[in-house]
């Protein structure tokens, strides 16, 4: 079975041999609405229903059925789809995603420590081709969603220092995009930026690896007419930091484990409700490029149904 990106008509893909600073996959504006809609989030571990304690069946299923009411142009996952990347769990994942296949909606997904957790890497990154088969033979890629908006996915269990592959192939993005581009997302699975724990999950802090692009990321805001969203995974919470004008969300409240966390100063969101199984919902409008947070709020009951916004953000572009 084929997943949403095989069905999208629009989508012209640059196969290989192109060069590191040719986008990945292109829409065209005349194929999007506006203003444009996009949904972010991650961390949902598809797997068995009878595995209650490493994810929600119930909140997974919710969350899938009011992001395809949401009707967005593109869904960005941050990583840990899966469980374990086994043949199991991508069916459950087919599965319970169907309702985005039947409305043909493009899922664009960043690779997570999990997909690789529970098999040799080759098998592993095998069956998250075979789920996403445009993407065989990329661990990163890119795409433009019209010419205003680039989204960047990251494979953050692959090195993001000076001089290695993937950063070099995002420097090249970065240096050659579109001058109308004006919101770069980047999509991934650790956080460059979070509420750094001193007590609990101290093992989820943000590490070198991704700190390292977030040094990077402050001279490339700095230099660009575009604004940049890092938008991870890897904390099953939600968290909104401002950080050498770039703006970083956490959002892993997919349906995995919650993680309850120590909100520090910095966090822009302070709200004390746990847990926060959620996702966020981007739009572009005119000179305005707007994130909310919506949070599944009846999660215990055995078909959550009740949504609440529970954070908004705007951030003004450069006409």
């Amino acid at each position: 079975m084929r997943i949403c990106l095989r069905v999208v008509l629009y989508l012209a893909v640059i196969l290989g041999g192109a060069s590191e600073a040719a986008t990945t996959f292109q829409v065209a504006d005349s194929a999007l609405p506006d203003p444009l809609v996009l949904v972010a989030y991650g961390d949902m571990r598809f797997t068995a229903t009878a595995e209650t304690a490493a994810s929600s069946a119930a909140a997974r299923r919710a969350l899938v059925a009011k992001i395809a009411a949401e009707n967005p142009s593109a869904i960005f996952i941050n990583g840990d789809l899966t469980f374990h990347g086994s043949a199991a769990d991508y069916e459950v994942y087919r599965a319970e995603t169907q309702v985005w296949r039947d409305k043909r909606l493009r899922v664009f997904p960043a690779l997570g420590n999990h997909e690789l957790s529970a098999c040799f890497e080759s098998s592993c990154l095998d069956r998250w081709w075979t789920a996403f088969p445009e993407l065989r033979g990329r661990r990163w890629y890119s795409v433009a969603l019209g010419r205003k908006l680039l989204g960047i996915a990251l494979d953050s269990d692959v090195s993001l220092l000076p001089g290695t592959a993937q950063r070099t192939w995002l420097e090249s993005q970065i240096a050659s995009m579109d001058p109308a581009v004006r919101v770069v997302l980047i999509v991934m699975h650790h956080p460059p930026a979070a509420d750094v724990q001193t007590v609990k999950l101290v093992d989820h802090n943000p590490r070198p690896n991704e700190q390292a692009l977030a040094v990077y990321l402050k001279t490339a805001a700095a230099h660009s007419a575009a604004r940049f969203v890092v938008s991870a995974g890897h904390i099953h919470n939600y968290e909104r930091l401002a950080q050498d004008g770039v703006t970083y969300l956490v959002s892993g409240g997919g349906g995995a484990t919650p993680y309850d966390v120590d909100r520090t100063a910095a966090d822009l969101y302070q709200d004390r409700d746990f847990p926060n199984y959620h996702y966020v919902r981007f739009e572009l409008r005119g000179p305005t490029f707007s994130g909310e947070m919506i949070r599944l709020q009846d999660y215990a009951a055995p078909s959550p149904s009740h949504w609440r916004l529970k954070d908004r953000f705007e951030i003004s572009l450069q006409p």
